[in-house]
């Protein structure tokens, strides 16, 4: 069945699979806690959308990593200035006095599906046009090599401004993914900070013996 159908109601399907409507109950929370179907109150059953995987396992930018899965990625870019970074920012950054503040949303297949916030180190970025082009990419062509990035994931929720532009009600669940990036004298080079709705992406990586390393660590509370 294609995203977005309407499965038959509860008691036709019951009857079609011969089985109680506890029975059915239970496997139609099963499918959604699979990410298979969603069930709305008062609407039915629905088929969901395909989600797409945010891969842990790469040094590639979000755009770049979609669009590899064969997702179509289309960017819009919110602010692009240079700032003074906020002291939270320059915590990442370290001595950066002055950055490129820059603010995109991501749509997955035109539906907003990311609002991401990255400071650049430096001012050269200022100008260029990044709604097509990969940040990493842009960092390149001058001259600046991109060595390794250091990223944590946590839970989250939808502030108002985010909730608006995502197109989704304000305490929505989401991932918050805090990046810095850095050049190959381990300077920090960009500190990204994107929310990103679990109701579309999921995160996934693949472990190996000698590959990905992953820690979880307890947040501390106040």
């Amino acid at each position: 069945m294609p995203p977005g159908s309407a499965l038959p109601p509860q008691k036709e399907l019951s009857a079609a699979y011969g089985v109680t409507l506890a029975t059915l109950r239970q496997a139609l929370r099963q499918l959604e806690d699979d990410g298979l179907v969603s069930q709305q109150p008062g609407r039915g059953t629905f088929v969901t959308e395909p989600r797409a995987a945010y891969r842990l396992d790469s040094l590639r930018g979000f755009a770049e990593d979609l669009r590899s899965q064969g997702h179509l990625v289309t960017t819009q870019i919110l602010g692009q200035a240079v700032h003074r970074p906020p002291r939270w920012v320059s915590a990442q950054l370290g001595d950066a006095d002055r950055a490129v503040r820059l603010e995109r949303l991501r749509l997955l297949a035109g539906r907003p599906a990311v609002h991401q916030l990255s400071w650049i180190r430096g001012t050269e970025l200022a100008e260029t046009d990044l709604s097509g082009t990969s940040l990493y990419a842009a960092l390149a062509d001058r001259g600046i090599v991109v060595h390794r990035a250091a990223e944590s994931v946590r839970p989250g929720i939808l502030a108002d401004s985010e909730a608006t532009l995502l197109a989704q009600p304000p305490g929505t669940p989401a991932f918050v993914s805090d990046r810095v990036t850095y050049g190959l004298d381990d300077t920090p080079l960009v500190f990204d900070r994107a929310t990103i709705l679990g109701t579309l992406l999921e995160i996934r990586t693949e472990r190996a013996v000698t590959g990905l390393s992953m820690q979880w660590t307890r947040q501390a509370t106040s």
